[in-house]
């Protein structure tokens, strides 16, 4: 507050000769010189800047005189242009003994104004054309009117506001100018009171109090003051987070040892794998920390007791040594996307479960036909299953469960029946810590790579999956219930769970030629078809519900669904409702010139590197989208077409590859994570940015993985087109294709370390903070020789045998405003 100093030490005789409440006039303005050298010392900082145009001085709506008491005049500044989602920076001027100072907005949409007296800041809210926010700046003489002045901000619609990241090579998170990094939970770091730092040298251990490895998706959950749920706070949240794999060789002081497991070696690296529940909080201006001893944190690893929901709950295939009745069941593996429930859980997602698991090669003689076929479909086929933790010990169930090889009498004398207890959609409540997890077998069971759930009023909930694997589907399902909006907050939040996610239907999705498609329910019946014989496998004859939901590939062989080139995330835009579909690439052999449709329309060779490595069938990948027919999750047809091409710009065929006309400043190839801002900031309205990160191998010879930014049009928005393929001849594809990629609605916002992925993305309510995982850097090397020593190198330059860490990033904007904005 800006204030007169006075005059004098003068008195003229008003001392404090009357017993009311009214003060003196001197009391008055020695407060208000006290106040006003408060004002100054803790305005230095502020800056006024709004695309490169700074405020000036305007004059106020009464000139200078006066009332009696002293002359006072305002100032409010000139008027000024910004874009939503970016800070603006009010500061007012009073000449003269004011009081009662500070700002008011008068017209536009409304603000929330931070700060008091003369400066206040907002944040430029979404608007979808352009608009003018009008400000009032006040201040009261001693006696009369008090005077004011205006200004007027026109705020424009959202563009992306940053300058485009080069391709890296590098050992360090790139971002954009403005922008800054802090690095968050690591591998290793201690969750629990009194767990050691980690010495990241192999010798760590008590993993089921430290944070995992492979950091995946994730989510910010608010929490209050109080510790409840709160969606809207910005400050303080529990971060939930997958762990998908690990880096096996980082995890031991010179490596694995070979099978037979070390007990202890295998146990660490099975708790290096599920999730982490971790409570972080703002100190103020998005400075980000963790909080290790919070009673919210929690590991949840492929040891921690789970329920199983819906159809397959109790049935025959669910039934193992551990869980008799197939109700029961322990852990959660392999976990890659999420979903975020309307009632405040977290799904997380169980995707390539299969290869942790042995199976001996006396196991087919025990087998029925059906269990093998079953087997062999959903890729139980190894001898010896991923790291071996089966040789670990010949007594302890923990181990001994990896091994599905038939030894006992019945199914619940052994663990033949294990692989069925994985490959589900969990059900987390991250807000209590004591809560068992709930499979929902209702979901169906195949390689979940992500659940992305769509709950609005008047309306089924809706959840729409991919099966990562070439070849494989996009699922949906949904519930019987009908979207009630009193239960986002219910206290008993898996019990919300019980109502939408274990009774629906489940359905499967095929890809017209002509840009519709077709939502095949997977629902049991006796003239539910059988699964035809073809290649190794003999026909398939379906039993009951649990059957379907058990071997859902098979059923969605058998109704006729579009085998898709590797589903990944699904994600919804939260102003059209179209669901995205990330589609990572189909190498090789799968995508010959023959083997295309119209919605995996391309096959080529990608050469790679100096030797010019072929790469061929779809190595790049694609964004598929759809629309919903009447914009209903219950809708069974659709409308979609291909939102974008990956393709690597330098050298790809601009008409039959790179389709979506990329440049270096946008390429990218295999694209896995994708998310939509949240639409309580403004770069989740009106026209939501979308974030999309890869997961490649095809262009990593230019670049490392990365993130992009997108302001994404609508389906339809391209129209179709003739694609001649390439791949083992020569054919044409017609398809659907989105708009063309441009500077202003696709821009590369990051490029992660050496041999990352780029997983997991979330940002805080304000969307002033946007948390990333880095997934398995230096991934290729070994203990003696890393391939990465990220995140070290992001402070500094680290040993080169210093191992690297997966770990979280909080990316903020240094002046404070929407990232990406």
């Amino acid at each position: 507050m800006t204030e007169m100093n006075p005059a004098t030490t003068y008195t003229d005789g008003d001392v404090d000769t009357n017993d009311t409440t009214q003060r003196s006039l001197e009391s008055m303005a020695a407060e208000r010189y006290s106040r006003r050298q408060a004002l100054y010392r803790g305005a230095g900082a502020t800056t006024m800047a709004f695309m490169g145009t700074s405020l000036l001085a305007a004059c106020d709506d009464e000139g200078a005189e006066g009332s009696i008491g002293g002359s006072v005049t305002v100032t409010a500044g000139s008027n000024v242009a910004t874009s939503a989602g970016r800070p603006v920076t009010l500061t007012g001027n009073v000449s003269g003994s004011g009081s009662d100072i500070g700002w008011t907005q008068q017209s536009g949409p409304t603000v929330e104004l931070t700060g008091s007296g003369n400066v206040v800041s907002f944040i430029a809210p979404a608007v979808s054309t352009a608009t003018d926010l009008i400000f009032q700046f006040s201040a009261k003489p001693l006696i009369g009117a008090a005077k004011t002045a205006t200004t007027t901000v026109r705020v424009s619609p959202a563009v992306l506001g940053f300058t485009a990241v080069a391709h890296s090579l590098g050992d360090t998170v790139v971002v954009p100018e403005g922008y800054s990094i802090t690095v968050m939970t690591r591998l290793g770091d201690p969750i629990a009171a009194g767990v050691a730092a980690y010495k990241n040298d192999g010798t760590d251990a008590d993993f089921d109090k430290r944070i995992g490895d492979h950091h995946d998706a994730l989510h910010f959950f608010g929490l209050s003051a109080t510790g409840t749920p709160d969606r809207n706070t910005s400050t303080r949240g529990l971060m939930v987070q997958n762990h998908e794999n690990i880096t096996q060789t980082y995890l031991h002081p010179t490596g694995a040892t070979a099978s037979p497991r070390p007990l202890a070696e295998a146990l660490k690296e099975m708790e290096c794998h599920g999730v982490s529940v971790v409570e972080y909080a703002d100190a103020g201006d998005r400075k980000w920390s963790y909080k290790q001893d919070s009673t919210f944190n929690r590991r949840i690893t492929p040891n921690t007791p789970m329920a199983f929901n819906g159809p397959a709950a109790g049935s025959a295939y669910l039934v193992t040594a551990y869980s008799k009745d197939g109700k029961a069941g322990r852990g959660t593996i392999n976990n890659c996307a999420n979903g975020v429930s309307g009632w405040n859980t977290n799904l997380t997602c169980e995707e390539n479960y299969a290869g942790y698991f042995r199976r001996d090669a006396s196991d087919d003689a025990k087998r029925t036909i059906p269990e093998i076929d079953s087997l062999n479909r959903n890729g139980i086929t190894s001898r010896s299953g991923s790291y071996s933790w089966s040789t670990a010990s010949s007594t302890d169930t923990r181990f001994t469960r990896w091994n599905a090889t038939i030894t006992g009498a019945t199914s619940a004398d052994d663990f033949r029946y294990e692989p069925n207890q994985f490959g589900w959609v969990v059900e987390i409540d991250p807000y209590n810590p004591t809560s068992t997890p709930r499979k929902r077998t209702a979901l169906g069971r195949f390689g979940h790579e992500g659940a992305f759930v769509r709950a609005v009023a008047s309306q089924k909930v809706g959840v729409y999956m991919g099966d990562d694997s070439r070849g494989e589907y996009l699922y949906k399902f949904v519930s019987n219930a009908t979207w009630a909006a009193a239960d986002a907050d219910a206290a008993d939040r898996l019990a919300i769970g019980d109502k939408y996610l274990d009774t629906g239907t489940l359905y499967v999705a095929r890809f017209n030629a002509d840009g519709t498609g077709t939502w095949l329910p997977l629902v049991y019946s006796p003239t539910f078809p059988k699964r035809p014989a073809s290649g190794s496998y003999r026909e398939y004859t379906f039993t009951s519900q649990a059957d379907i939901c058990v071997n859902t590939r098979f059923a969605a062989d058998a109704v006729g669904a579009t085998p898709m080139d590797r589903p990944e995330w699904t994600v919804g835009n939260p102003v059209t409702g179209e669901i995205y579909l990330t589609l990572t690439n189909s190498n090789n052999s799968f995508r010959p010139v023959t083997g295309t449709n119209a919605a995996n329309p391309r096959s080529y060779n990608d050469p790679k590197g100096p030797s010019n490595t072929a790469q061929t069938g779809n190595p790049n990948g694609h964004i598929v989208r759809l629309r919903e027919d009447g914009d209903t999750t219950s809708a069974t047809s659709f409308k979609w077409d291909i939102y974008l091409f990956g393709a690597d710009s330098t050298d790809a065929d601009p008409t039959n590859v790179n389709i979506s006309g990329l440049t270096t400043a946008n390429d990218f190839s295999s694209p896995d994570g994708a998310y939509f801002s949240r639409s309580t900031n403004p770069s989740g309205q009106i026209k939501p940015v979308m974030w999309i990160e890869t997961d490649d191998g095809a262009l990593t010879d230019r670049t490392n993985c990365m993130l992009l930014a997108a302001i994404p049009g609508t389906v339809g928005d391209g129209g179709a087109k003739t694609i001649t393929n390439t791949n083992g001849g020569t054919g044409t594809q017609n398809t659907f294709v989105g708009a063309k990629a441009t500077a202003a609605n696709l821009r590369r916002f990051l490029v992660g370390p050496k041999q990352c992925e780029i997983t997991g993305i979330d940002q805080t309510p304000d969307g002033r903070t946007l948390f990333v995982g880095i997934q398995h850097p230096g991934e290729d090397g070994t203990y003696a020789a890393p391939g990465s020593n990220w995140p070290y190198t992001q402070a500094g330059t680290p040993a080169a045998t210093v191992r690297p860490r997966s770990a979280l990033i909080a990316i903020t904007k240094n002046d404070g405003g929407v990232i990406g904005l």
